[in-house]
């Protein structure tokens, strides 16, 4: 017995030998683990180099011949929207802008023609009036080879506020503006491009469709909605030479003390979500966005809801 005391050190080796084999299975399936990740980290960078610097640097052609010589915007008085259309006149695009209000966007199609030498129309369309509200843009689309459609989300679904103090007729207005109009236009907008068997459909909502936010109950769904609607969308429409990209973009400045890095300017939004036309269906549209895109993936939804309870309180 005195002896099998004295002898921890045999006893520890003889253990170890036994369990040799195990820990070389554990060490295989960590090099395993550690090499899947690195093979993900590397064709994530891939990605963002593909999706984001390639096509800044070799431009692939004419967005007029590849799409068309029309764009329609709707949601047009959003800044994001109104800079999007600007990068799409400085390639010789005209537009069309859909609003609600069309004082807002004049003073922007006047500064277009007079830019960029290209045509402008403004139509106001009232989607809460229902089927007639999209007469008046069916008589502006008659006759012209519309190559871009753009829906760009209402922004002030971006207010943080809960859904119970949001008027019961504001949900309905909010609802309309953001599914039922993006949706209506769609269906206006793509028996034109399916003639022609070219287009390009460009939905832009918010990187609020990856994780839920507080006060942001109407901002996550309608995300969520257009997101999905253009995944679908590219599903059913894309062997018919039809491109459709949902843009997910995080915060966009509003004025020019604001912006960052991480927070570009409506221009500089727009000048790179441009570029990634015809390369990506689902994106940012802005290289440090997918960054940051990357990391809140990385965080598991019950966590994310934790550590937002604990910041809240």
């Amino acid at each position: 017995m005195a002896a099998a005391v004295d002898s921890f050190h045999l006893l520890y080796r003889e253990i170890s030998r036994s369990c040799t084999s195990h820990f070389e299975a554990l060490a295989l399936i960590g090099a395993l683990y550690a090499a899947s990740r690195a093979v993900v980290l590397l064709r994530d960078c891939c990605t963002v180099a593909r999706v984001h610097f390639l096509p800044r640097m070799m431009p692939s052609g004419r967005l007029t011949q590849r799409y068309g010589d029309w764009a329609v915007i709707y949601g047009a008085a959003e800044p994001v929207a109104g800079a999007y259309a600007e990068e799409l006149a400085r390639s010789g695009i005209s537009i069309i802008f859909i609003t609600q209000d069309g004082s807002s966007v004049r003073n922007a199609a006047s500064f277009l023609s007079q830019t960029y030498g290209v045509e402008t129309a403004v139509v106001t369309a009232d989607f809460s009036l229902g089927q007639a509200a999209a007469k008046p843009v069916t008589e502006a689309l008659r006759g012209k080879d519309i190559g871009f459609l753009v829906n760009c989300m209402d922004e002030t679904s971006a207010s943080p506020r809960s859904l119970i103090e949001i008027p019961e007729q504001g949900v309905l207005d909010r609802v309309n503006r953001n599914v039922g109009a993006t949706t209506l236009m769609a269906r206006l907008v793509l028996p034109g491009m399916v003639e022609r068997s070219r287009g390009a459909v460009v939905n832009i909502s918010s990187g609020a469709c990856c994780r839920p936010r507080h006060g942001r109950v109407t901002l996550s769904a309608f995300t969520g909605y257009l997101d999905n609607f253009s995944r679908a969308l590219h599903f059913e429409y894309s062997d018919k030479g039809i491109f459709i990209q949902s843009l997910i973009p995080f915060q966009i400045s509003s004025s020019s003390s604001a912006e960052g890095w991480f927070v570009p300017s409506p221009e500089v939004y727009a000048r790179h979500a441009v570029s990634t036309l015809g390369v990506s269906n689902r994106t940012t549209g802005y290289w440090p966005h997918t960054l940051q895109y990357g990391l809140m993936k990385c965080i598991p939804e019950w966590i994310w809801i934790l550590g937002s309870r604990v910041l809240l309180s």
